[in-house]
């Protein structure tokens, strides 16, 4: 019965580090997470906003794009928990990474 406790509490720890579902990850979640916290810059359809690009001196990539869309689901939640370029990282993402990234993903072309 032990061995089993340590099994679960390891995976439960993982699951938690590298903020994955057991279930896989929730793109309906992820969309009202990506509403609150990512719709303003990167707009509704993931296309980027002008006006925060240029408020910002930035280039916003489209989400959908294939240069965005060709990273791993790692890779993104990465950039969406410690930022890239003048990306700030996301502190109060409602749910997992993961979820905003299946959401992502709904963007491909």
């Amino acid at each position: 019965m032990k061995s089993k406790l340590c099994i679960l509490t390891a995976l439960a720890a993982l699951t938690a580090l590298t903020s994955l579902s057991l279930f896989g990850a929730d793109a309906k979640a992820g969309q009202v997470a990506y509403e609150k916290s990512c719709k303003g810059c990167h707009g509704a359809t993931g296309a980027g906003n002008p006006a925060i690009a240029k408020m910002l001196s930035a280039t916003i990539p489209e989400l959908g794009s294939a240069a965005v869309q060709s990273q791993s689901d790692a890779d993104l939640a990465k950039v969406i928990t410690e930022g890239k370029g003048k990306m700030k990282p996301i502190k109060t993402l409602l749910g997992p990474p993961a979820d905003v990234v299946a959401y992502i993903r709904t963007f491909k072309k």
